[in-house]
């Protein structure tokens, strides 16, 4: 109930709004996720909920699968006012290194945990975006992160040693891997499955939604259990769109948005179990690694990002006291 009294109120704001705008204004939202995975689901999502708000006066239109451009692509784009959104993840700790702090390994222990984080420290990740020339107009996720490959099961970082993993671009998630021993290799999500089945790579790290939607399990023989690392996603805008729009306009994006996270987490929840069966059958052997082996050989990351990154120290320690509120 208080989700519906809450989009009411949004549609009225956004209602109040739609006079600054023409009837055919349409905002174009690009997506690296492919048909299938939780990325579309939640764009879907937010589009659906702007549209119905907007009575057709404004229209949000998703283009999915990198068709708009791959992740850093969109985010130039944004600037130039080519795209009006875009749903980064990983990629945010190249924007700046805040968003670093969620590529230490196992720092969120659940979506519990990341909302108090949310709560606690979103002033700090909107300052970070909006010195960027950004906005967060709202969180959605990709979720648990896992190894596929196909040189063996990783149980141990041991086990990671000379295995050549894509990884996306984003300095901490390569640091960490290297860490472990593997040969770690930046790459827009849109080229892993060839690269994959080309052997140019011997695996990726993924939640289960990309990985099945991107059909990675076709040309991987091993998945192991780590859920090294939480990403979320950003539902972004330029800071110069944002701050364009009536004030009504920004505060129905942003409860839409709202709206989405808490939709994105329930369809996160639900596809965590019923794609790893998807996985499985396809002929993947699946394992749970050795979790307490990798928080041990985690721990230079974390002194790392507390010595380079200003400030870098009070965040993870705010982070993990927020794991351990209820």
């Amino acid at each position: 109930m208080k989700i519906i009294a809450k989009l009411l109120a949004a549609t009225t704001a956004i209602g109040m709004a739609t006079s600054a705008y023409a009837a055919d204004t349409s905002l174009k939202f690009g997506h690296v996720g492919k048909p299938g995975s939780l990325f579309e689901a939640s764009v879907d999502n937010f589009a659906a909920c702007v549209n119905e708000a907007m009575a057709g006066a404004v229209e949000v239109q998703t283009f999915g699968s990198s068709q708009l451009g791959k992740d850093k692509e969109l985010l130039q784009k944004l600037k130039l006012g080519q795209v009006d959104f875009s749903l980064p993840s990983s990629v945010m700790s190249s924007v700046d290194d805040t968003f670093g702090i969620f590529e230490m390994p196992y720092i969120i222990k659940d979506r519990g945990h990341m909302r108090r984080v949310q709560g606690a420290m979103m002033d700090k990740f909107q300052a970070a975006a909006n010195t960027n020339g950004y906005h967060i107009v709202g969180l959605a996720e990709n979720g648990f992160r896992n190894i596929t490959n196909n040189v063996r099961p990783i149980n141990r970082p041991s086990d990671l040693k000379g295995i050549k993993l894509r990884t996306p671009n984003g300095v901490w998630r390569l640091k960490m891997f290297q860490e472990y021993g593997a040969n770690p290799t930046p790459m827009a999500f849109s080229d892993v499955f060839t690269a994959l089945q080309t052997g140019v790579i011997d695996g990726q790290e993924n939640p289960y939604a990309q990985i099945a939607s991107a059909k990675f399990q076709e040309v991987q023989k091993y998945l192991s259990v780590t859920g090294h690392v939480y990403t979320p996603a950003y539902i972004l805008m330029s800071k110069k769109k944002f701050d364009s729009m009536d004030a009504n306009m920004q505060a129905g994006l942003t409860e839409c948005a709202n709206q989405t996270q808490d939709f994105t987490y329930e369809k996160a929840a639900e596809l965590e179990s019923s794609l790893l069966k998807v996985i499985e059958d396809a002929g993947v052997a699946v394992n749970t690694a050795d979790k307490d082996a990798f928080i041990e050989a985690s721990k230079p990351i974390y002194s790392q990002f507390a010595d380079e990154v200003e400030g870098g120290q009070d965040m993870i320690d705010t982070v993990l006291s927020l794991g351990n509120a209820s």
